[in-house]
């Protein structure tokens, strides 16, 4: 049976259908000693697919992890500056995983780590509306009107925002602290959209994914997912 080749790709573990994808454009795939073409249909048993100079196995065991992840490192897995990936904070996990969507490199907390293409696909697709939590800290004291802008939307350069879910926890003229849940993923939103109502981002966690808490996990440390919050995330997004 034949299957698209990024599905077929994303189902083996090599990543998500999207990082997929990229790989194929960057000619670093071959299908029968032939540059993979996108969108290209395989049949998995038959043809002979090359990944980065290795073929294409039969597929690992499926893989969850947590992560918090400090500042200073970056979301993907190779960097043309030579900045730390966060999968150099894994050394013990042996299987290809890659981060599920994006943290900036200045901002700190939850990562969700995974060789389960189909999974990470749906975590990241808009489609989905798989929620975000950030603990933000602001320079100055908000608001009210700012977080009226925040939970209504925002109007940036790439479209307006959808509706947040914003929590005041800490308002003092000598800095502010909100809790912000999205279900959006665009570049630096948060940022943006701070920036946008007029309050400058001094620091921003990542606290949850979906059902997925960063909870007590220590800063730099990672742990696999329970059997449960596996069947909890799957759930969320109708796997």
């Amino acid at each position: 049976m034949e299957e698209r080749l990024q599905k077929v790709m994303a189902q083996r573990g090599i990543g998500s259908r999207r990082s997929c994808e990229e790989m194929i454009q960057e000619d670093r795939v071959l299908v029968n000693g032939e540059p993979a073409r996108l969108g290209q249909k395989v049949n998995p048993v038959r043809d002979r697919i090359v990944v980065d100079g290795k073929p294409l196995g039969a597929g690992e065991a499926m893989r969850y992890f947590i992560l918090n992840k400090p500042y200073g490192y970056i979301t993907t897995s190779k960097d043309q500056f030579g900045r730390k990936s966060v999968l150099d904070l894994l050394p013990k996990v042996t299987e290809r995983v890659y981060p599920v969507g994006r943290l900036d490199y200045d901002s700190d907390g939850l990562v969700f780590l995974t060789n389960d293409g189909d999974l990470a696909y749906r975590v990241t697709h808009p489609k989905y509306e798989v929620p975000k939590t950030y603990m933000i800290g602001l320079e100055g004291k908000i608001t009210m009107d700012a977080v009226y802008r925040l939970r209504t939307g925002v109007v940036l350069e790439d479209g307006r925002t959808h509706p947040a879910k914003v929590e005041v926890l800490k308002p003092a003229s000598a800095g502010s602290v909100l809790r912000i849940t999205i279900r959006e993923g665009r570049n630096r939103q948060l940022r943006r959209m701070c920036e946008k109502v007029g309050f400058n981002v001094c620091c921003l966690t990542r606290t949850g994914i979906g059902p997925l808490s960063l909870g007590r996990l220590p800063l730099g440390e990672y742990r696999s997912l329970t059997p449960r919050e596996v069947q909890d995330l799957h759930g969320a997004v109708g796997l």
